[in-house]
C-alpha cells in the first residue's frame, strides 16, 4: 500500500507502510544463542548415579545447597569438592550460616549405607537438621 503525496509532482518519495522486521528477527536469534550456550553452565556437573525413587517431587529452593557423596566416598558441594574436616566451613559460608536451610543429600547407588549415615551425622553435628534425600523419579506402569 502507498500513498503519493502530490499530484503535480510525479517524483515524490512513496511511503512504505510496510514493518521491518529484519533487525526484530536478528536480536532473536542473537538472544536465542545466548541462552543455549548459558543454560548448560547454570547446572550441576557432579556425575553421581542416583538411585530411583516413587515419592512425589517437591519444590527446590531459590538457591539449593547440593551435598553430594561420589562412588569413591568423595564429598562435594554444589560443584566443589571438599573433605570431611572443611564440610562445615563450606556449608556455612554457603548458607550464611542458616542452619533452618535444607540441604540437598545425592548418593551414589555404590555408597554403602554405613558411609551415609555418617556423612548425615556430619551434617547434623555442624547444625544441619533439614536434610533432603535426592534421587531420580520412577515412574509407575
Amino acid at each position: 500500500m502507498s500513498i503519493k503525496t502530490a499530484r503535480h509532482d510525479d517524483d515524490a518519495l512513496e511511503e512504505s507502510h510496510e514493518i521491518n522486521v529484519t533487525p526484530f528477527i536478528d536480536v532473536m536469534l542473537v538472544l536465542l544463542i545466548i541462552f543455549m550456550v548459558a543454560a548448560p553452565l547454570a547446572t550441576v556437573d557432579t556425575p553421581v548415579e542416583l538411585p530411583a525413587s516413587t515419592a512425589q517431587p517437591q519444590p527446590r529452593d531459590a538457591e539449593p545447597v547440593f551435598l553430594s557423596v561420589q562412588a569413591d566416598l568423595s564429598l562435594s558441594v554444589n560443584d566443589v569438592t571438599v573433605g570431611t574436616e572443611g564440610l562445615n566451613a563450606t556449608l556455612e559460608r554457603l548458607t550464611a550460616g542458616d542452619h533452618e536451610q535444607r540441604i540437598y543429600l545425592r548418593a551414589d547407588q555404590a555408597v554403602p549405607y554405613g558411609e551415609l549415615m555418617q556423612t548425615m551425622n556430619a551434617l547434623r553435628a555442624a547444625g544441619y537438621r533439614r536434610v533432603a534425600l535426592v534421587g531420580v523419579e520412577q515412574h509407575s506402569e
